[in-house]
């Protein structure tokens, strides 16, 4: 397994696709809006908390999809605050899964005592171009109302450094975002030559 971790907007979704291997991406694993298991602050759900996600359901499919077999993933929209829908999805022969979302702290050391974990990446960049990167992707997909939108991205800005560092903490290499694709793409070559 690859698991890419990093502050929302710092690349890596766009990193997962041009990796060409199957990925699990763990935002479609967030709990409903309505859930009354979701943490809140006030009136504002809490998406950065790890109690906002299906953290068990989301390493059930992962150790599953690792052991061979087909599964139902869920779709998640950010602008419903709902899984809208499943997707099957296998390995079909691929040698990585790449795993990719703000949670993977969550799922590296369960992965690394497996035995799965080929390489844990933070994406690291400069906050600011990665707050500019999330207004722009949140505003075209309309994620949320524009308000929560800089609310929520403002907040963000605020503690991304301390993210990176969590999520260094919790066995990822930091990285920018070419030198991992660098990386990345070499670990793939050289497991599907011997593949």
């Amino acid at each position: 397994m690859i698991v890419l971790a990093g502050p929302s907007g710092s690349g890596k979704s766009r990193l997962a696709d041009r990796l060409g291997q199957p990925i699990l991406r763990l935002d479609d694993f967030y709990r409903d809006g309505e859930d009354p298991m979701l943490p809140r602050h006030g009136a504002h759900a809490d998406w950065e908390s790890p109690a906002a996600w299906h953290g068990d359901r989301a390493l059930d499919a992962i150790l599953r999809l690792c052991a061979g077999e087909q599964i139902d993933v869920p779709i998640y929209s950010m602008a419903a605050n709902r899984a809208v829908g499943s997707r099957p999805m296998s390995l079909d022969g691929a040698p990585f899964l790449v795993v990719e979302g703000l949670f993977t702290s969550e799922v590296v050391a369960p992965i690394r005592v497996a035995g799965l974990l080929a390489a844990a990446v933070v994406l690291r960049n400069n906050p600011l171009l990665t707050f500019v990167r999330r207004m722009r992707r949140d505003f075209a997909d309309g994620r949320k109302p524009p308000r929560d939108i800089v609310r929520i991205g403002v907040g963000k800005l605020a503690r991304e450094r301390s993210v990176v560092r969590a999520l260094v903490a919790a066995g990822g290499t930091p990285m920018s975002n070419p030198r991992a694709m660098r990386y990345l793409g070499q670990l793939i070559t050289s497991a599907s030559v011997k593949w």
